[in-house]
């Protein structure tokens, strides 16, 4: 029987997030791996790393940390730790926010190599600004933090030799984590998106960069999901945010 990858994953996601906390706070609270990186940016949460049991004065502290940098207290953890947590993060005014699935490839029977040119971008301020392009207004901010943040490998796809979308690759415990994945408007349904999942899975595939799998998280029922399942990734779970009111 195939392990199950999401106790795999939900460590290397832990240790990654505290990359986001370089520059700014990062702290752990048992298997909780909490973030402040700035105002207002989407990775200011905590991740459950999987090993150990969180207690009620793991989150007490989590809570005062998040509170200590006014931002709300809010929690991922893969679907197979939710269980064993979910009536205490009830009985502390915690409640689902949102649900992506997780996806996993063990890096064998890859997709062809992309068509399109796929090339790695040295400058992380020309990859965010890119990035930010394609997923929009607001976004500017927390692409430069992952364009900056150490460990990521900054790729770009090009159609007709001009910049079309933008993606991420990072390796941690094992784990090639596949985001910040981006079209630019005018080259939308042409590939890109397909592109730079193959390209990034030849990556992960280089020994020298120590994977053993790939993850990506996407949205449930997206063109993005019905990508990345014709790449050959098999559905491992879900990735469920809390919010505490």
């Amino acid at each position: 029987m195939t392990p199950d990858p999401l106790p795999h994953l939900a460590r290397a996601e832990a240790a990654a997030h505290a990359r986001y906390g370089a520059g700014g706070a990062a702290r752990r609270f048992g298997p909780l791996v909490a973030v402040h990186a700035g105002p207002k940016l989407p990775v200011n949460a905590a991740w459950h790393g999987g090993a150990g049991e969180v207690t009620a004065a793991d989150l007490a502290a989590f809570e005062a940390f998040s509170a200590a940098h006014g931002q709300p207290a809010t929690l991922h953890l893969l679907s197979h730790a939710a269980p064993a947590l979910l009536p205490l993060l009830s009985s502390r005014g915690y409640a689902l926010k949102a649900v992506l699935h997780a996806y996993t490839h063990d890096l064998t029977d890859l997709p062809a190599r992309p068509i399109l040119t796929v090339r790695e971008e040295p400058d992380p301020g020309a990859w965010a600004a890119l990035s930010a392009r394609g997923f929009g207004a607001g976004t500017e901010a927390i692409m430069r933090l992952v364009g900056h943040a150490p460990g990521t490998v900054r790729l770009v796809a090009e159609v007709g030799g001009q910049p079309a979308g933008t993606a991420a690759l990072s390796v941690t415990g094992g784990v090639a984590a596949l985001y910040g994945t981006s079209t630019l408007p005018e080259f939308r349904g042409r590939g890109v998106q397909t592109a730079l999942l193959a390209a990034r899975l030849h990556l992960a595939a280089d020994r020298g960069r120590g994977a053993s799998l790939a993850s990506v998280f996407v949205t449930p029922g997206s063109g993005s999901e019905r990508n990345v399942r014709r790449a050959g990734f098999g559905l491992a779970g879900m990735r469920l945010t809390f919010t505490r009111g």
